[in-house]
C-alpha cells in the first residue's frame, strides 16, 4: 500500500493530538519512570526487562490516546514499543560508549536527541491519527 501526506490536513485536530502526545511522553518518560528503570535500561546485561517495562508504558499510553482518537489504528502502539525501545537503547550505547555522564555536555547533546527522536515519532502518529498521511 503506497501512502501520501494529504495537502489538506486539519490543523487543530493535528495540534491537539500533537498535544496530547506530548502529555504522554512527559508522563511516560518522567513521571511513570521509575529509577530503577532509568538504572536498569543502561546496564551492558540484563537491560531488556527495564527497557521492555519503561516502553511498554509508552505504548500502553499511546494504545489509550488511539483507542480514543481513532481505534482503528492501534498498531501505533506495538511500533512505539519497537520505536521508543530503539532510540533508548541507542542512546544507551552510544552513551556508555563516549562514557558521557550529566556534567558532560556530549551528555546533554545524546539527551536533546533523544528527545527530539520521541517528539518525531510522535508527530509522525499525529499526522497518521488526524489524517495528514493517507493512502493513495
Amino acid at each position: 500500500m503506497d501512502f501520501a501526506l494529504n495537502p489538506t490536513i486539519p490543523t487543530a485536530p493535528l495540534v491537539g493530538i500533537f498535544v496530547a502526545f506530548a502529555v504522554k511522553h512527559l508522563l511516560a518518560d518522567y513521571m511513570l519512570q521509575t529509577s530503577s528503570m532509568v538504572q536498569g535500561k543502561e546496564r551492558m546485561t540484563g537491560w531488556v526487562v527495564p527497557l521492555s517495562l519503561h516502553a511498554g508504558i509508552h505504548s500502553t499510553a499511546t494504545l489509550l490516546l488511539v483507542a480514543a482518537i481513532q481505534p482503528a489504528f492501534w498498531w501505533l502502539a506495538p511500533l512505539d514499543f519497537a520505536i521508543h525501545a530503539a532510540i533508548d537503547r541507542t542512546k544507551s550505547i552510544i552513551g556508555r560508549h563516549g562514557r558521557w555522564a550529566p556534567e558532560n555536555y556530549q551528555f546533554w547533546w545524546l539527551h536533546g536527541a533523544d528527545q527530539a527522536a520521541h517528539h518525531l515519532t510522535h508527530f509522525g502518529f499525529a499526522l497518521v491519527l488526524a489524517g495528514g498521511i493517507a493512502p493513495r
